[in-house]
């Protein structure tokens, strides 16, 4: 296509300058009349041909745009006759098993495959928990910030909107006892797991920590209760612990994120009547 517009564009030069040398009078004046430019040999695409001759303001256009030989590969067709090349048996030669279909992944045709091959190392516990940690001191420097509100409950949803931990939450949040020397005043928080000198620097500042659990259900509607919204459905009930968790926490969580603590029940004991 380059290659045509060359040809029409010096054979397009080739003729005005034969007129140029026949009629140099003539061919001034229709050019000094027209409302075309010439300008280096270029003459505007836009306007109409001068005499027989087309015009053009550049060699290349959009539908001349082509990709480089080779850029592109065709696909190769199987089974098309022999003079493809792929005839016949289709690059798979004659008989057995790869010719006539195909074997399982892994399979290295009957000797012991490589995942056999290699050791065991190691298991997996499907019953473990991932838990996020979050330590005193630093609910303590968000506390001294105003990003968190020390006399309102602190919740795993409080954590996670102030930024004290992340937003990939697994299975709970386990709480810390890093920095439990910043705790000077009264805090009540709610979260998955504690540690024993956490929830002692909470309870001897004055505070209590409980213990709550959550399905995956459940912390997802703690965390993210517009997603419900979002979706048009209710949120769900609190779920109750399995009986293996049921030591290691004090209570069932409660949805949507509540505001006020749960006081403990204290124990009162039983003093013998004197006779």
């Amino acid at each position: 296509m380059i290659r045509s517009r060359l040809v029409s564009f010096l054979s397009s030069s080739v003729r005005i300058a034969n007129r140029v040398n026949q009629n140099p009078i003539s061919v001034s004046q229709q050019f000094s009349s027209s409302k075309f430019l010439q300008l280096n040999g270029a003459i505007s695409s836009s306007g109409p041909a001068v005499g027989s001759v087309r015009a053009y303001s550049s060699l290349l256009a959009l539908n001349d745009l082509r990709d480089n030989p080779g850029a592109r590969k065709q696909k190769t067709r199987k089974g098309r006759g022999i003079g493809s090349g792929k005839g016949k048996t289709a690059g798979r030669g004659h008989k057995g098993q790869k010719a006539r279909g195909t074997m399982k992944f892994g399979f290295e045709g009957g000797q012991t495959p490589l995942r056999r091959r290699l050791p065991k190392r190691g298991f997996k516990n499907p019953f473990s928990f991932t838990f996020q940690p979050v330590s005193l001191g630093k609910i303590a420097k968000f506390i001294n910030a105003g990003k968190i509100d020390s006399s309102e409950l602190i919740t795993m949803k409080t954590l996670k909107d102030c930024g004290a931990i992340g937003k990939q939450i697994k299975d709970g949040v386990r709480l810390m006892g890093r920095g439990a020397d910043a705790i000077q005043w009264p805090i009540y928080l709610e979260v998955s797991r504690v540690t024993v000198r956490a929830k002692a620097a909470v309870e001897g500042a004055g505070g209590s920590v409980r213990r709550v659990y959550y399905n995956k259900l459940g912390l997802r509607a703690l965390l993210k209760p517009e997603w419900f919204e979002k979706k048009g459905r209710l949120l769900p009930k609190a779920a109750r612990p399995p009986p293996k968790q049921s030591d290691k926490v004090d209570s069932i969580g409660r949805l949507p994120a509540p505001r006020k603590p749960i006081p403990f029940a204290s124990e009162k004991v039983h003093e013998p009547l004197a006779a």
